[in-house]
């Protein structure tokens, strides 16, 4: 059974930058395509980033280019999004996900869930 754990989510002041880590377990992944998407209150949930496991291809919505970065440690079984010059327009839960297959920007796609870090960005 695929586990995803994040962690790392916390209050910071706009300009700020936090680090979310994705801890992943149950499966080998090198076929998988990890992803992290972010939800406000009263929004759906928003696509942010894709990381291909094996290859590292990666993409990212309009909102976030330049600013957030996503990458995994193959070693660690761990996907982690750096997110710098962080906007109170950020503010969400970020949800780590994943998907057996091709990439996709739909989290109707995803198949396997974290529970969810909370990040907060004061202006």
């Amino acid at each position: 059974q695929v586990q995803l754990v994040e962690s790392g989510g916390g209050l910071v002041q706009a300009g700020d930058s936090l680090r979310l880590s994705c801890a992943a377990s149950g499966r080998t992944f090198s076929n998988y395509v990890m992803a992290w998407f972010r939800q406000a209150p009263e929004k759906e949930r928003e696509f942010v980033a894709f990381i291909r496991y094996s290859s590292g291809i990666t993409y990212y919505s309009d909102s976030v280019k330049g600013r957030f970065t996503i990458s995994r440690d193959g070693a660690k079984n761990t996907v982690y999004l750096q997110m710098n010059s962080l906007k109170p327009e950020d503010t969400a839960v970020y949800y780590c996900a994943a998907r057996f297959g091709n990439s996709d920007r739909d989290f109707r796609k995803y198949n396997y869930w974290g529970q969810g870090t909370q990040v907060t960005v004061s202006s």
